[in-house]
């Protein structure tokens, strides 16, 4: 009988593992996105239309709401691509480059995108101990290439 080694036991997350962690991240990443969106809309509506003052007169307070409102708009289009980019699965180099490429199309520095990733690898909607071990791997790969 042919005795076998730790590596045959702990090889490390399948095909599969890293599919489903991708599927998983890219959900909390929509859901981020959405969020986000929320609150776009939620500043921009303390913003005053037309003639109406609205809630907000002074006029540094609203650039400031309205910067914030435009931020949090470009995180959520940000967030919803780079979920479109992870769900199907890959390589941690094409997704790292992709991803920087979306950055970089949002005018954002590609390390931008780390916390995200790892904070959606934390808050994954699965009790999927496999998804959720490849998830961090996953994001450790693309936080090592993008940061």
């Amino acid at each position: 009988m042919e005795t076998m080694g730790a590596e045959d036991f702990y090889g490390g997350p399948g095909p599969e593992d890293l599919l489903n962690a991708a599927a998983a991240i890219a959900q909390a990443l929509r859901q981020f996105a959405a969020t986000e969106a929320q609150a776009a809309a939620h500043l921009r509506a303390c913003l005053p239309a037309g003639g109406d003052p609205g809630p907000i007169t002074d006029i540094r307070r609203a650039k400031a709401v309205g910067f914030a409102a435009a931020e949090a708009a470009s995180r959520a289009a940000l967030l919803l691509e780079a979920a479109d980019l992870l769900a199907p699965g890959g390589t941690a180099q094409a997704l790292a480059t992709a991803l920087a490429n979306a950055t970089k199309r949002a005018g954002l520095a590609p390390g931008v995108l780390v916390p995200m990733l790892r904070a959606a690898a934390l808050s994954l909607p699965t009790d999927d101990a496999s998804a959720r071990i490849a998830a961090s791997i996953r994001v450790q790969e693309l936080a090592n290439i993008l940061g």
